[in-house]
């Protein structure tokens, strides 16, 4: 029998039974006689036969899989927050299949569909960032299929969702530069349609109102969330008249792009323009100066979504909205040494 996957009809025709009374004897069924039930069992440990969990569920309409959707699989961000979704899926039960939309709408939205054909009970996803549809996911509702959105939002009245406090979090990093001495405080966000955009941009208009900074419509650039497209953004910044002193970023590769064309222009961090990022990843900690960064509670998303998903699976959930609390990381790229009085 060389084949990688042994099947309960292949231990029934070495047996010659029914495949039903190798299932029984599996199952200590008294049905079979205790003789028939030793060989069933020898032959099964001999051939390394094992429940295909996929056939079984597809029997009950439970796989236990669960579709997961990120933008990309090589950032810590995503991978702390499927390590937390894996965490709560295993104390359940559950097996987690992981798609990247590689930041495309169209990946998508055939992720969807593979996931769908994959028979996955449900989807926690977050958006790519070209994502302005959401017909495939209001398909997905229509058919009451269990769907968790996390980061990235949409549908917020009808579908559960984590996310931080990115208005909190964005006013926050205006207040640490105004604390450094920093005046000119520049933000490069992401596409409007965004959520994180959205909330960010709130939260930056918020702390130069508390700091009593002007608000300057040059100082608030947009980018496609590309290194490009950051690039770009970060020029228009010091081709101004008067430039800013201090930049943050809808995300760190957003800033790690931004510090790249500072360079180029013979300018130094934090001495001539304070950096911040958000998401904190580990490029943040290897670059010179070290990246301050808001750090998102990424095994908690992570872990808020699944039970949010194991909740849906159980009853009809009404939808929820999780909003937990990020912190200031600060590091070098955003103090400065001689702050002026």
């Amino acid at each position: 029998m060389d084949k990688k996957y042994v099947s309960l009809k292949d231990l029934a025709e070495e047996l010659n039974v029914s495949v039903s009374t190798v299932s029984r004897a599996l199952k200590d069924h008294p049905d079979i006689s205790l003789e028939m039930r030793q060989r069933v069992k020898e032959l099964a440990e001999m051939r390394h036969y094992f429940p295909n969990p996929l056939a079984m569920g597809l029997l009950k309409q439970e796989t236990r899989m669960i579709g997961v959707i990120i933008p990309d699989i090589i950032t810590h961000f995503y991978a702390s927050i499927i390590a937390g979704i894996e965490s709560v899926a295993r104390e359940n039960g559950y097996f987690v299949l992981i798609s990247s939309s590689n930041e495309s709408a169209q990946k998508e939205i055939e992720s969807v569909e593979n996931l769908l054909k994959a028979r996955v009970e449900g989807f926690i996803v977050c958006l790519s960032k070209q994502t302005t549809s959401y017909d495939h996911f209001k398909g997905l509702l229509k058919r009451n299929i269990p769907l968790v959105f996390f980061d990235r939002t949409c549908l917020e009245n009808e579908v559960s969702c984590v996310t931080v406090d990115n208005r909190e979090a964005s006013r926050k990093v205006v207040h640490h530069f105004y604390q450094q001495g920093y005046r000119r405080v520049a933000f490069i966000s992401g596409p409007d349609y965004l959520n994180i955009s959205k909330e960010r941009i709130a939260g930056y208009y918020d702390g130069l109102n508390d700091c009593n900074l002007q608000i300057d419509p040059e100082l608030l650039v947009k980018c496609d969330l590309s290194t490009d497209s950051a690039r770009a953004a970060m020029n228009r910044l010091l081709s101004l008249s008067n430039r800013p002193d201090a930049v943050y970023g809808v995300n760190d590769f957003v800033v790690f792009a931004a510090m790249k064309e500072i360079r180029k222009h013979n300018l130094e961090v934090p001495t001539d323009i304070g950096l911040v990022g958000f998401t904190d990843e580990f490029h943040a900690t290897v670059v010179t100066p070290e990246l301050t960064s808001i750090v998102h509670p990424t095994f908690q998303i992570g872990e808020s979504a699944a039970r949010l998903f194991i909740d849906q699976t159980k009853r009809s959930a009404t939808p929820q909205m999780i909003i937990l609390k990020t912190e200031l990381k600060v590091r070098e790229s955003s103090v400065l040494k001689d702050k002026p009085r």
